[in-house]
């Protein structure tokens, strides 16, 4: 079987699976999101009696992709004069947020520390392992809270442009915890000069590329809005959120954020409705193989050897 060939079977394996799990969650009324997850568990590499998919990292890519279309839709929607009206209010809640979860998962790794191995009960956790807990609950999922949102037609909500501030702080300072933690785990020591000067540039950085954004990218989806066109619009809006996206993954940043600023900067154009309509089918395909790509990545023997520290981290999370 050519590349090509195991690339459209592991696609149509993918597609299928997630149209049938679908139909079953919107019969029951839940969401699709978990439904996709489902599908990717059940043909993912760890569920007997063997793995249906076979190239994993293109799916990956495409996952990624679909990472990217999601929060582009998301900046589409939320744009810059939304972004002023609830920037300080998420930036005060934000890091409140991630300074509340971060000690409560700290606390929860040291206490886990303190237990004894026993049986198939995993404990003895050490103190790098405490703070990478308190670090990985401390950021929420901005896909599945987007999805989730888009599911329930709340995203345009007044408290929705609340919750999507808030994860766009998360998405910034996590960069900063990336820097933190990865300088930790080397070195065992923390380089508060490191993190200052990475969030430095990635300030000046949004801010010079938000302003000269504005200034120009309106105006070229102007020119190309008057060649009636929306093969030629299209084909711009998407290389100008790719073209950036490749811009910030250079510099070292989120390309999720990259793509978040671009359909943000997009969204002040005149012609933000048909884009929309644009970008709609290839942000739903795309999302749905990202989330049936999580899905795949679950090994339910982990659940199965790890359950008590997962349904006290799982209570701890939801209270």
């Amino acid at each position: 079987m050519t590349h090509t060939e195991a690339f459209l079977k592991d696609l149509a394996i993918i597609m299928m699976a997630a149209g049938f799990i679908t139909l079953v969650f919107h019969r029951f009324k839940q969401p699709v999101v978990l439904g996709y997850i489902l599908a990717g568990i059940i043909i993912g590499p760890h569920t007997p009696p063997f793995p249906l998919i076979s190239d994993r990292d293109t799916i990956q890519t495409m996952a990624d992709l679909g990472v990217v279309f999601l929060l582009f839709s998301l900046g589409l929607e939320f744009n810059v004069s939304k972004l002023k009206k609830v920037g300080g209010t998420a930036l005060i809640a934000g890091t409140a947020e991630i300074s509340l979860m971060l000690w409560a998962g700290y606390s929860l790794g040291r206490a886990f520390g303190e237990l004894v191995t026993s049986g198939s009960i995993r404990f003895g956790w050490s103190e790098m392992d405490a703070i990478f807990l308190g670090a990985m609950l401390s950021i929420s999922s901005t896909t599945i809270i987007v999805k989730a949102l888009d599911e329930l037609k709340l995203k345009r909500e007044r408290f929705a442009q609340f919750i999507f501030g808030v994860l766009i702080v998360e998405d910034i300072l996590a960069i900063a915890m990336i820097v933190l933690l990865s300088g930790l785990a080397l070195t065992g020591e923390v380089s508060v000069s490191s993190v200052a000067n990475t969030l430095g540039r990635l300030g000046i950085f949004l801010v010079v590329a938000l302003l000269l954004g504005l200034l120009l990218v309106p105006r070229l989806l102007s020119v190309v809005a008057r060649y009636q066109s929306k093969e030629m619009l299209l084909v711009t809006v998407l290389g100008l959120c790719f073209g950036f996206c490749l811009l910030v993954v250079e510099l070292g940043y989120s390309m999720a954020l990259g793509a978040f600023v671009m359909g943000a900067i997009i969204a002040e154009s005149k012609q933000i409705h048909v884009i929309e309509r644009l970008v709609e089918p290839l942000r739903d395909m795309f999302t749905a193989i990202f989330f049936v790509a999580i899905g795949m990545m679950v090994d339910p023997s982990v659940l199965v050897v790890y359950w008590v520290p997962i349904l006290i981290i799982t209570a701890v999370v939801v209270i």
